[in-house]
């Protein structure tokens, strides 16, 4: 069973007297009227994380699905830093048996906060469903199979122990200790429950009624202090920038696109920077969707630069492809601008 993790960013968002009536509605179980107050919210406030999230929720509650994973997916591009969130999403792509894009929201969870348990105890579920198809379509080519039959039976068994045995109910911000154990849950994937408390104030839950129970939150100090210790805010940046340039690549956005270039960029071959520019922007002037994503992607510094290495997957109606990438990047008045880009 995958389970998720209370959202405690309240070093980055303030709670709103509107969405802390969001909140209690849903605890009420009023999602949709929770969901018009969060509307109301944003019309006035569009970029708001906690807004946004909420609504996530809101969505994922009423079973919207899909409109539930765009609003993630907008997220983790203008928010990269929140583990959560990508926590969220592949919650709701297991629950679509679309397992591969779970592990790999999970796995990018787990680079921005590696102290994430829920997210390495999501993933180790992930994996077992994948195990779980590896071995179904060995036996559908080979019946006779006692070895990956057996292998199969007990994963099948421990798939059942799991979603039988109490979950890890969610304790409030600052305590810990043993967990807390609750019973006659439904034996069901949960989204995280999540709220972005005030500063100085305890976690807000929000009860879903779909069995919807996190693991325990580290204090909003002890998170702060974890993520700055692992991960330099340098890093945090450029993964924001990447994930900005992909989401302007996907959009067709080709200003924003080009806009995460820098001046000196070095073209493959030395072409001119202009026909480059219209050789990689004329695929978004197609009909027709255009969806890049990167993965893996590990960053290093030297001699004030950024050296990335990741996965890119570019899917469009006229090419599909999977390639490894070294970017790198400098920063430019703030900004960290790709400068130089390669296929291997």
């Amino acid at each position: 069973m995958i389970v998720g993790l209370l959202l405690g960013c309240s070093s980055f968002f303030a709670t709103s007297d509107t969405l802390s009536d969001a909140q209690r509605l849903m605890r009420q179980g009023q999602t949709a009227h929770a969901l018009e107050k969060v509307d109301a919210y944003l019309a006035n406030k569009p970029s708001d994380a906690q807004g946004r999230f909420l609504k996530g929720l809101a969505l994922t509650e009423m079973g919207k699905q899909q409109e539930a994973i765009a609003v993630f997916s907008k997220l983790t591009e203008d928010y990269p830093e929140l583990p959560e969130t990508y926590n969220n999403l592949a919650v709701l792509y297991a629950q679509q048996k679309q397992y591969e894009k779970a592990r790999t929201a999970l796995e990018m969870a787990i680079r921005i906060h590696p102290g994430y348990a829920t997210a390495y105890d999501n993933l180790g579920d992930v994996y077992a469903m994948l195990s779980g198809q590896a071995y179904d379509k060995a036996l559908q080519l080979d019946p006779s199979r006692q070895v990956t039959q057996s292998k199969l039976a007990r994963l099948r068994e421990l798939n059942k122990s799991s979603t039988s045995s109490s979950r890890v109910a969610m304790l409030p911000a600052g305590e810990t200790g043993s967990s807390r154990k609750t019973s006659n849950e439904p034996a069901v994937m949960p989204i995280a429950e999540a709220s972005i408390p005030a500063a100085g104030t305890s976690a807000a839950t929000i009860p879903t009624g779909k069995g919807i129970t996190p693991l325990a939150a580290a204090t909003d100090a002890d998170k702060s202090v974890q993520q700055a210790t692992v991960i330099s805010s340098d890093e945090r940046a450029v993964t924001k920038a990447l994930q900005g340039w992909v989401g302007a690549w996907s959009r067709k956005d080709a200003k924003a696109y080009l806009a995460y270039y820098a001046a000196d960029f070095r073209t493959p071959g030395g072409m001119p920077r202009k026909a480059w520019e219209n050789e990689r922007t004329r695929p978004m002037n197609k009909l027709g969707r255009l969806q890049v994503e990167i993965e893996d992607i590990k960053v290093s510094f030297a001699d004030d630069k950024a050296t990335v290495r990741l996965r890119q997957h570019y899917s469009s109606p006229y090419l599909k492809s999977s390639v490894t990438k070294t970017i790198i990047l400098v920063k430019s008045r703030g900004r960290w601008l790709i400068q130089q880009e390669r296929i291997g």
